[in-house]
């Protein structure tokens, strides 16, 4: 959950507010105070009296902008108003978002307002201990977060009933259409109680969403603080040109440009990212790799030690990284670019958050010319070019069963080409691949 000013962006027709100006309960407008919530996000200064109103929300917003409050801040605050402990097995409010590490997120962010109250929150993802959640929902849950998949096998275990949900919160709801668990919400869906209020929040706005939210909004009110498709106002972006084999000397040459900076750096497959950081590892780098190979253990420690600076580097899969909400990254670096350019404005959002300013590089292979075509495409805008020379186009290969090309050699055949640069010096400026691959990304949250 993050905060921050609105830094002087008012949106049309929305006064900004002041967050006691909503009548909340004391606790809410102590625990705001004390967590040093003052004046609200344009995203939350929209959707939080909207929300507070009982309306369903369709809210589109850049990462980093304070969603999670734009949400959690009305839905604890209607739950207060109830009376009466959850049954058994049942869940007042579901949550939905696509990885272990959102829903984490979300519930640590959510926990600051209900720890000095009666309402309980459970978390059921996938890595975990399945006996161990059935037991916490065997007492009942206020808010239940979840991953869709997870959510799925213990309802097909008997231990969650639904029809008591009278809010449902779908969280970065193009990255759950885009692992395919659009099936999962399908069957949920049904299973909820009736009326509720719906809140669906994404940062992109791709057709099937459009869909989405016809089908399980009634009467949304819509909510936008940035166009679709468009990075965050405080990220600075470039692009190197770089044969693939020079790829990894490029990528160390820039590393140790700035040593002490926090660098999340974006691969494409498991089995790559995993390679990547192993070679990084060897050559002296200070990193760790989260991906759906790793255990949920794995993938919290990493992500406590990135965000604690005890790592330096973190190499992610697109899947894993989502739900990293780490203020303190300084670069993103795409050693690859994502098979959807949808993916590559959540990529880059990793930085500049809560109002900070941050650095994203891409190096770009002749392989990848037609993904950054996409990208700047449904960006409307070009990406500066840092260093080298736009190459001429060639087919990428396709990445074969076990991982393909996300890694690449660790001693590479030739260096890098180009001025060397100082690491800030860049000027400012839905994947749906095959069933396959969607099954495995959706086991894997």
């Amino acid at each position: 959950m993050t905060n921050g000013a609105a830094d002087g962006l008012r949106p049309k027709g929305y006064p900004l507010f002041d967050f006691d100006m909503l009548g909340l309960k004391p606790i809410l407008n102590k625990t705001l105070a004390a967590n040093g919530f003052t004046e609200p996000t344009p995203i939350q200064n929209q959707a939080i009296p909207l929300a507070l109103e009982g309306h369903d929300i369709l809210g589109l917003a850049q990462t980093g902008t304070g969603k999670t409050l734009a949400f959690g801040l009305p839905l604890v605050a209607h739950l207060l108003e109830l009376h009466g402990k959850p049954d058994p097995k049942t869940a007042k409010a579901l949550i939905l978002a696509p990885t272990r590490e959102l829903v984490n997120q979300i519930a640590d962010s959510l926990s600051m307002f209900t720890r000095e109250t009666s309402l309980k929150i459970a978390t059921v993802v996938g890595g975990q201990s399945i006996n161990r959640q059935i037991g916490i929902l065997a007492r009942g849950v206020d808010i239940l977060v979840a991953t869709p998949g997870r959510l799925m096998d213990l309802m097909d275990r008997g231990a969650i009933q639904l029809h008591t949900v009278r809010h449902l919160v779908l969280d970065e709801a193009d990255q759950m259409l885009d692992l395919g668990f659009i099936h999962a919400l399908r069957k949920i869906a049904p299973k909820l109680g009736s009326p509720r209020q719906t809140m669906l929040f994404s940062a992109t706005m791709p057709k099937q969403m459009e869909e989405l939210s016809r089908a399980y909004l009634t009467n949304p009110r819509k909510v936008q603080v940035a166009p679709p498709g468009k990075a965050a106002d405080k990220v600075s972006q470039s692009l190197i040109y770089v044969e693939k084999p020079s790829k990894n000397a490029k990528l160390r040459e820039i590393l140790r440009r700035d040593p002490e900076a926090l660098v999340l750096v974006f691969g494409r497959t498991k089995h790559g990212c995993e390679k990547l950081m192993k070679g990084l590892v060897d050559d002296g780098f200070n990193a760790a790799s989260i991906h759906g190979n790793k255990s949920q253990g794995q993938r919290d420690r990493a992500i406590k030690a990135f965000r604690d600076g005890a790592i330096r580097i973190l190499v992610a899969t697109d899947v894993a990284a989502r739900g990293i909400d780490i203020p303190g990254v300084n670069y993103v670096i795409n050693y690859e670019l994502p098979d959807t350019p949808d993916n590559y404005i959540h990529r880059i959002g990793r930085t500049a958050r809560a109002g900070r300013e941050g650095e994203t590089i891409a190096l770009v292979s002749a392989e990848e010319i037609d993904l950054l075509v996409q990208i700047e495409k449904l960006m409307k805008t070009t990406i500066p070019v840092a260093e080298g020379t736009r190459p001429q186009a060639v087919k990428m290969e396709k990445p074969n069963r076990r991982g393909g090309n996300g890694g690449g050699n660790r001693r590479p055949q030739g260096a890098g080409q180009g001025q060397k640069k100082s690491f800030g010096q860049a000027p400012a400026g839905a994947n749906t691949g095959k069933p396959q691959q969607r099954q495995r990304r959706r086991r894997a949250a």
